[in-house]
């Protein structure tokens, strides 16, 4: 049977408009994307993925700091990129919500300040290969958090083995994080509320549509939203360098 042919969005959101107020005082003068890892700037090493992804246009939405996130952007010519800039910070939903007539009708939607490595497949073709647009309004990268290099939280989801999500309920740990990598179908922010709002918001609603569901990542995944994880993430990296 002949496999289905992978259709990559060509356009993806960043999202670079927050404040980073765990990592505090390095965001006091620093804007969290801009925070280096192995040399470079974090939202650089989403926005590499992305362009050898063969996305061609990228939306990156600012707020906090964001003269300072557009500039270091300038340079780059391997991706289009655009600026969504908010007068008020709108939340992960706000922000993309905003966004939306710069988008396609599928897209990627990506946190600024995380860093992965890929597996065999790199994390954005394997997602392109699973998202369904007949079937998911939303499919997220997780991350198992026995794998989670800095992560030491409870876990955000169960998945079932066909990729349909459960949200974490109190007191119970569940063994996936969201990794801050997602595909989004225009249509998930249909009666969407205006102004600031989470995401999680309509991620609930799509997982009572029965519209949501995960990809489990393969390779490896750093969580550096805190000075602590941003070390942790450092030391393991070094680590690979020198058993390279």
């Amino acid at each position: 049977m002949p496999s289905r042919r992978v259709n990559v969005p060509d356009s993806a959101i960043v999202l670079a408009a927050g404040r980073g107020k765990r990592m505090g005082a390095l965001t006091d003068r620093l804007p969290k994307p801009l925070i280096p890892v192995e040399g470079r700037a974090l939202i650089d090493h989403v926005l590499d993925r992305i362009a050898a992804a063969g996305v061609k246009r990228a939306v990156v939405n600012l707020h906090y700091m964001g003269d300072a996130i557009a500039a270091h952007l300038e340079r780059r010519r391997d991706i289009a990129i655009e600026f969504s800039r908010e007068s008020e910070a709108l939340e992960t939903g706000g922000g993309i919500a905003k966004a939306l007539p710069l988008l396609g009708e599928v897209f990627y939607a990506l946190n600024a300040d995380i860093f992965w490595l890929d597996g065999a497949t790199p994390a954005l073709q394997r997602l392109a290969a699973t998202f369904d647009p007949a079937r998911d309004d939303a499919l997220l990268l997780m991350q198992p958090i026995a794998r989670a290099a800095g992560y030491e939280g409870p876990g955000d989801f169960m998945l079932d083995p066909a990729g349909a999500v459960r949200r974490r309920v109190e007191t119970e740990i569940v063994p996936f994080v969201f990794a801050g990598v997602e595909i989004l179908h225009r249509r998930l922010f249909d009666g969407a509320p205006t102004g600031a709002f989470s995401v999680n918001r309509l991620w609930d609603a799509a997982i009572e549509r029965g519209r949501l569901r995960g990809l489990v990542h393969d390779g490896e995944w750093y969580h550096v939203g805190t000075p602590s994880g941003l070390a942790v993430a450092e030391a393991r990296l070094h680590t690979h360098r020198t058993e390279r």
